[in-house]
């Protein structure tokens, strides 16, 4: 980075500093998940009105998308507009003003309605409302310089944002995944590209940001514009993709608001198939039954990644490709999720799965994802497997030490460019003929055949790197534990007012194999059995198990077998033995959970389990739903599982020491003996 963009930058993240300190002092703000929207939608404003003006400057026939009276220039640029004029102004005339514009296609005018359909001013206070306006007037758009600086500030925003909504932000794709996806997925220009959930637009952006540099006209430039399409559900992420494409030069976004599921179904025409998908689709969530009729009969299933990957095989042009992020569950998924896989690998070549190590989209989930990479050429015949390890002496990776883009750097190397030739395989690397993919009813979560995890026959100078690397995980984990939570009285509660029972039938088919979950006892969490093939389940009722559910075994609870389940869960099922939990109220079910693995908590459920033969003692779910547990409010409920779930993490790592302790001396005794040292 040159002098003068550190300065640019420098004086950019002041001006954004100064306005989210502005907003911090506004009653109607509380917090980023509001102060973003604010900022983006008038920071929104004020970059379409420099647009606009470039382009009156240079347009013969300039016709200015807004009216007058309500460009940026009329009423943001006035010093002198402020107090409840303005705030009456931007509530009851502008916003409603902006949300009614229409105009024939390619118009900015249906961007801007689009844009604003459900946008609010938050803010309370129309002084505060001019500050901040203000200091948006000391951003600069005057050249491409300016621009990329502000985009790329902004894309910090974001990720800060993200980071800190939790669980209820809109799930991120970390920048070095969406990139590795997109480098491989070897784009040219004049190629369409979509992402079908587009959220922030993140792919788009990196797209845009590989071709760019091979534009060497105007109309290659607005071509590859039009080419770079996405669709969003939410609201406010499509706010933020359209003001992130927009901050990147794509004045006119093809961005369109609305549940690509429907979307893509709905509209099969050809010429709406596109060459390249980039995504990372929601799972874990459901749809509604009224969006799972639209797919065929045998293929129906209201879980949104199956019913993507389904819209995305249909989305493709004959020969298209996609490059595409999915959990475990839908690896092995039976069922439904096994036919719509028989589905892939019959129409398309499926020629890579690279399997990421734990942590890489933390803290949103802890689940080890996967990439997917196929082309819609015709049925797979093989399929490549690549592990990306985890960090060297630990388990994985975290929100304060991300996965880098070095980390790709191997199988980079190893993927043999467009054609994918000179492929080995080894400790990393392996490849699964299409009749073993068949004859496991295409479960397509398929371990390394070829670990290289013997620790003894490591080097020890290797070992003592990744004990000194554990050790100050460990403590960077403990350093970080805040123990402070504020001195509050618990309220007693009973179960059934906080949480609510979930049971969603699972239809068995004789022919398919199903994944069932098991707990084990002591908190130990949640595993899962071996496929077997419906007619072998025997005859007891299962259900489905989804993410982040409170799982209670009915026969074994009294001993600890309470589980919070994952991602990684999804797709699975569990007998009638498992009761399944969501909240309905102010509980925490990772606090809940952890509850339940204390003295005080296994007390409680041992005594009202029923039977007096230890492995018989049952518990009911009304017994369960009538327990009465000490809850503090939730806040301190959510800082106590923090806390908690570091701790755990420390004791993994723990684990993890002794392990490579105990084969140290091994490792010390080979290279000995082999005259390594």
């Amino acid at each position: 980075m040159t002098g003068d963009e550190q300065t640019s930058r420098a004086k950019l993240d002041a001006v954004i500093k100064s306005a989210r300190d502005i907003m911090r002092k506004d009653p109607g703000l509380n917090g980023d998940l509001d102060r973003l929207p604010q900022l983006s939608w008038m920071l929104f404003l004020r970059a379409f009105d420099a647009m606009e003006a470039d382009r009156e400057a240079v347009e013969d026939d300039f016709r200015p998308a807004i009216a007058e009276r309500y460009r940026w220039r009329a009423w943001g640029d006035n010093e002198d507009f402020t107090g409840k004029e303005l705030l009456d102004f931007v509530n009851e005339e502008l916003l409603p003003y902006l949300q009614e514009l229409k105009g024939p296609s390619g118009d900015p005018r249906n961007v801007l309605s689009a844009v604003f359909t459900e946008i609010e001013n938050r803010m309370r206070s129309g002084y505060l409302l001019r500050d901040l306006a203000n200091q948006l007037n000391k951003i600069s758009f005057a050249n491409s310089d300016d621009i990329h600086t502000m985009a790329h500030t902004y894309e910090k925003i974001l990720k800060q944002a993200r980071d800190a909504a939790g669980d209820s932000g809109e799930f991120y794709t970390p920048r070095p995944v969406i990139r590795f996806m997109v480098e491989q997925t070897f784009l040219q220009l004049g190629e369409s590209i979509l992402d079908p959930a587009c959220g922030t637009g993140g792919f788009l952006v990196e797209a845009h940001e590989i071709l760019e540099n091979r534009v060497d006209s105007t109309a290659q430039r607005a071509e590859l514009h039009a080419n770079l399409r996405g669709i969003e559900k939410k609201p406010l992420p499509y706010l933020l993709c359209m003001m992130n494409l927009m901050l990147h030069g794509i004045e006119s976004p093809a961005v369109i608001r609305g549940n690509a599921l429907v979307q893509m179904r709905d509209d099969m025409r050809p010429k709406e198939r596109v060459d390249v998908v980039l995504t990372n689709p929601p799972f874990g969530g459901e749809e509604e039954a009224s969006v799972a009729k639209r797919y065929p009969a045998g293929l129906q299933t209201k879980e949104t990644a199956w019913l993507y990957l389904q819209g995305i095989i249909d989305r493709l042009k004959p020969g298209g490709r996609c490059a595409i992020v999915l959990p475990n569950g839908v690896l092995f998924g039976g069922g439904v999720g096994a036919r719509i896989k028989q589905k892939l690998l019959r129409e398309c070549n499926l020629h890579t799965i690279v399997r990421l190590p734990q942590g890489v989209f933390a803290p949103y989930t802890l689940i080890s994802a996967n990439l997917l990479f196929f082309e819609k050429i015709g049925p797979t015949k093989e399929i490549w497997f690549y592990q990306i390890p985890a960090p060297e002496g630990r388990r994985g990776y975290s929100k304060t030490k991300p996965m880098p883009y070095e980390a790709f750097a191997d199988c980079a190397s190893w993927w043999g460019s467009t054609t994918r030739t000179g492929r080995t395989e080894g400790t990393r690397a392996w490849r699964v003929p299409i009749a073993d993919i068949k004859l496991s009813d295409y479960n397509l979560d398929l371990t390394n055949p070829n670990p290289d995890d013997d620790l003894a026959h490591r080097p020890p100078q290797e070992l003592f790197k990744e004990l000194i690397a554990a050790e100050r995980q460990i403590l960077d984990l403990l350093s970080n534990i805040e123990f402070d939570m504020g001195i509050e009285d618990t309220t007693p509660i009973r179960l059934g007012d906080v949480l609510k029972i979930e049971r969603i039938p699972v239809h068995i088919d004789l022919e398919s194999k199903y994944v069932q979950i098991g707990i084990r006892s002591f908190g130990r969490g949640i595993f899962h059995r071996d496929p077997v093939p419906g007619d072998e389940l025997g005859k007891l009722r299962y259900f489905e198990v989804h993410p982040r559910r409170l799982i209670v075994s009915n026969i074994m609870a009294w001993e600890g077998a309470i589980a919070l389940s994952s991602d990684s869960d999804a797709g699975c099922i569990g007998s009638n033995r498992f009761l399944s939990y969501v909240p309905t109220g102010d509980v925490d079910l990772a606090y809940l959970n952890y509850f339940f693995q204390s003295e005080l908590g296994m007390k409680l459920i041992s005594r009202t389990s029923t039977g007096t033969v230890a492995r018989n003692q049952t518990l009911s779910m009304t017994d369960f739903e009538g327990l009465v547990v000490p809850l503090p409010s939730i806040v301190v409920q959510r800082r106590v599982a923090v806390v908690l779930d570091r701790l755990a993490d420390a004791r993994s790592l723990a684990d993890h020491q002794q392990a490579v302790l105990s084969a140290l001396r091994s490792s010390l005794l080979n290279a000995a003996f082999a005259g390594q040292l």
